[in-house]
């Protein structure tokens, strides 16, 4: 026979005031949705709070993939992208912001016309193919990247091809990087950092702002952990603005961060595997959660 203590009750006429936190500096991700969780709006959302940013995430896109590669692709629209922005942000306003991918044209003129209206300091992931290699824009969407929204960005954050797309050139080093960028710049984007990951060297970022050039430098990690390594850079560079970060700091830190959510990549899937959201940035404040010393997950 068991025996069972009893503990107490509970007084419903006992309060313990402890106080209202304050509300967390608030980031918005206008993305795709990746239901394996390594990339879109699911990693931005990680990302957020990894850095102490409450996440809003209007989705744009759905997609069916997993880390082996993606099936299908269905667009929201533009109606109920922008019906969805409207209703969170008269609610929660967001001190930053960040786009992945939009699909078609008509939901990056939407974004673009609505972000003009206000003072949301805006980070653009031109996402046009996948990591698998399937494309998530048209190229009237590609158009309406350069046309439209890149005037209203802070930041627009593309890959070698991504920046070539954009900017009509050749990007395989680290000189095309640069002419790239200034060519990206000139269509009105004040920000331009151009990802040197697929580099065959050392993998360089390069930030051209407003005609001036800054490099980021980092090791290259041999990994089969790169799954979403776009959408959680430019996650970590909204986040650090939703805090108060300045550009170049806060591109300095989520390379950083990127860079050990790289190496310590869980082994989760059977493809491309996604990062560890739970890194831990060397040189910064962060602290690891949900894993070992170094941020490895086993």
């Amino acid at each position: 026979m068991r025996h069972f203590r009893d503990v107490g009750t509970a007084r419903a006429d006992v309060v313990i005031d402890c106080g209202v936190p304050p509300a967390p500096p608030v980031a918005l991700t206008i993305a795709g949705s990746d239901p394996s969780g390594g990339a879109g709006l699911q990693a931005d959302l990680k990302t957020f709070h990894r850095f102490g940013a409450f996440g809003l995430a209007v989705p744009t896109l759905v997609t069916v993939q997993n880390t082996c590669g993606l099936r299908e692709s269905h667009s929201l629209g533009p109606k109920l992208v922008l019906a969805q922005l409207e209703c969170v942000q008269e609610d929660i306003p967001a001190a930053a912001a960040k786009t992945g991918a939009f699909g078609e044209a008509g939901t990056v003129e939407a974004v673009a016309d609505w972000v003009k209206d206000r003072e949301i300091p805006l980070v653009v992931d031109p996402v046009i193919i996948s990591t698998h290699g399937q494309r998530l824009a048209s190229e009237s969407a590609v158009d309406a990247i350069r046309e439209r929204l890149l005037p209203v960005c802070r930041l627009v954050t593309p890959n070698l091809a991504e920046a070539a797309a954009l900017s009509g050139t050749a990007v395989d080093s680290l000189r095309g990087m640069g002419r790239a960028a200034e060519r990206i710049g000139r269509l009105g984007a004040p920000n331009v950092l151009v990802k040197g990951g697929h580099l065959d060297a050392e993998p360089i970022d390069l930030l051209w702002a407003d005609g001036e050039v800054l490099t980021y430098s980092a090791v290259r990690v041999d990994t089969a952990g790169t799954h979403g390594t776009g959408c959680t850079y430019s996650a970590a560079i909204t986040a650090l603005l939703a805090l108060g970060e300045a550009l170049p700091d806060a591109i300095a830190t989520a390379k950083r961060f990127v860079t050990e959510a790289i190496r310590t990549a869980p082994r989760l899937g059977r493809g491309n595997r996604p990062l560890n959201h739970h890194a831990r940035a060397p040189g910064s404040s962060l602290k690891t959660l949900g894993a070992s010393e170094d941020g490895r997950h086993a």
